[in-house]
């Protein structure tokens, strides 16, 4: 430490004091509060109360069940993309990514529109008096929110296998089936089981659609919300979350460890194909697929639509005459959408910007505890949003910390980290180190080199990381919901609420107005991508 301080790397220390300062504070501390809080009595509360042990078997079916059609569902959409190269291959890779980038819970309001008791599809077309509410509903809400996600982690793994595999078997007299059986499908495992694990641990912290959609099937992320809000209950409320983040701790050690072994694996069998040319699928597989690929499409459009009509309904399924009511009502919420947009764009800077760092810090330099940075940087992926938004709530009370705003951008800035720093860290590894070199040669320090070379040279990925974390942060709720105040209304927790109220013509103004403005952020971002020629969401 002494030899890189009179090295002339003292502004870089400086940074990394604060972001260890920052990790303690935001991420230890608070986890250290929660596991202090609950007393034995708590713990004797929920393990004897069979409405605890309920939901606690219902999170745990709900979330293997969810998770598992979801990873099916990217699957199949990501082989008829990428190996199979359908027809309309690129429209359908694009619609993934646009309801990728949607407020996650607008999923769970457009089931409703469509398939609750007052639903379009169920009562105005089939003219059915059926509730899809409970476990049926959930999963289907869950498997169109989370499969997105599966998509764009399994279509990655799918281009990294190389075609001279399956070439291989196709000259020993393989069949298209068996190809895929020996081949593809067990060269995708690594990359299967990675996206399992992450949608698992997502669905565990998902709050919004179960709150919407679950109706008397009960679930850890609602009991807990009810507890600290509804009873005020903060010791049974921190057991239930710590019941939250044991199974997603564990997830998340297995999902790390097969992400190392998959990019290993993509070293060996990916990059270069050599010449060999993808083979298209036979006929009778393109038409399956494409009928596939068409319906996921069909419903992920027929959500957006429910949306619109049910901004310009009067009353969804009772009365449908058009009206403006709806937006007219929207400027009481303009407070509310300020608040999601400036807290997402503040977010996403600071997010993107202590990855840059973080990142650096842990692959690029000498400096003490690169490993515990790069741990830092990632564990938040195994904290459930809940559980993030109780502990920075209780590590506040504890302090006397009055900053409402602040600990939503912090929530904001943790959650979405893991990304922005794998991110970057990826974006900083293809830059070979000889530049640093070649900078610190000229009289360059660290963070002149980080500055002049690293961060120009990776404006792609860190512009990606800034995106992302923007659009999602401006529709989180997860953890946001334990932390926002009178002071500080959201528009995601607006929707939330307009929803539990019934008011479903509102909520679904309110949530169209949300993702337009956040596609309009991303069309200003492509813009801008463009006339720079950087690409990303690649």
């Amino acid at each position: 430490m002494k030899a890189f301080v009179q090295s002339g790397s003292r502004s870089l220390l400086i940074c990394w004091t604060a972001l260890l300062v920052f990790f303690a504070a935001c991420i230890i501390f608070p986890l250290v509060c929660v596991f202090l809080t609950p007393e034995a009595a708590d713990f004797a509360a929920v393990f004897t109360g069979g409405r605890f042990t309920a939901a606690i078997k219902n999170t745990a079916l709900e979330c293997v069940v969810s998770a598992v059609l979801s990873v099916t569902a990217g699957y199949i959409y990501a082989y008829a993309v990428v190996r199979a190269r359908i027809p309309l291959a690129r429209f359908f890779s694009a619609v993934p990514v646009i309801h990728l980038v949607t407020p996650p819970f607008v999923g769970g309001l457009a089931f409703i529109l469509l398939l609750g008791r007052q639903g379009f599809i169920t009562k105005t077309i089939l003219h059915l008096d059926v509730s899809l509410y409970g476990f049926p509903g959930l999963v289907i809400s869950q498997v169109l929110c989370f499969f997105p996600i599966a998509y764009m982690i399994l279509a990655q793994t799918l281009r990294g296998i190389n075609p001279s595999y399956e070439e291989a078997a196709r000259s020993m007299g393989a069949s298209g089936v068996r190809i895929f059986l020996t081949v593809t499908l067990p060269l995708s495992f690594n990359g299967i089981a990675s996206a399992f694990l992450f949608i698992a641990v997502s669905i565990l912290s998902d709050f919004g659609n179960p709150l919407i959609v679950a109706g008397r099937y009960r679930v850890l992320a609602v009991e807990i919300y009810s507890q600290l809000t509804g009873w005020l209950d903060a010791g049974t409320g921190t057991v239930l979350s710590l019941l939250i983040i044991i199974p997603s701790v564990i997830l998340f050690a297995f999902q790390n460890r097969l992400m190392r072994k998959t990019f290993r694996q993509t070293a060996t069998i990916g990059a270069a194909a050599g010449g060999i040319p993808e083979r298209k699928a036979s006929l009778p597989v393109t038409v399956i697929l494409t009928v596939f690929c068409s319906a996921m499409t069909l419903i992920i459009t027929a959500q957006f639509a429910a949306i619109i009509a049910g901004s310009f309904q009067k009353l969804w399924g009772v009365d449908t005459s058009f009206t403006l009511s709806h937006f007219r009502a929207m400027r009481r919420y303009i407070p509310d959408l300020a608040d999601s947009f400036i807290f997402a764009l503040t977010a996403s800077i600071l997010c993107t910007l202590t990855a840059c760092l973080t990142s650096y810090i842990a692959n690029r330099s000498s400096l003490p505890l690169r490993r515990t940075f790069d741990i830092f940087s990632q564990i938040s992926s195994a904290i459930p949003g809940s559980m993030l938004g109780i502990a920075l709530s209780i590590a506040a009370n504890r302090t006397g910390f009055p900053f409402s705003r602040a600990l939503i951008v912090i929530s904001m800035m943790i959650s979405f980290l893991p990304f922005s720093y794998r991110i970057i860290t990826s974006s900083y590894a293809q830059i070979r180190t000889t530049l640093d070199d070649g900078a610190a040669a000229l009289g360059a320090g660290p963070l002149g080199t980080l500055r002049t070379v690293l961060l120009p040279l990776s404006f792609g990925g860190i512009f990606s990381s800034a995106v992302y974390s923007f659009v999602r942060g401006a529709g989180t709720l997860s953890a946001v919901i334990f932390l926002v105040s009178f002071n500080t209304p959201l528009a995601s927790v607006s929707i939330l609420n307009l929803a539990e109220q019934g008011d479903w013509g509102k909520a679904a103004c309110l949530a169209l107005i949300l993702t337009l403005l956040t596609f309009a952020f991303i069309g200003t971002g492509k813009f801008i991508t463009r006339k720079h020629d950087i690409r990303i969401w690649s």
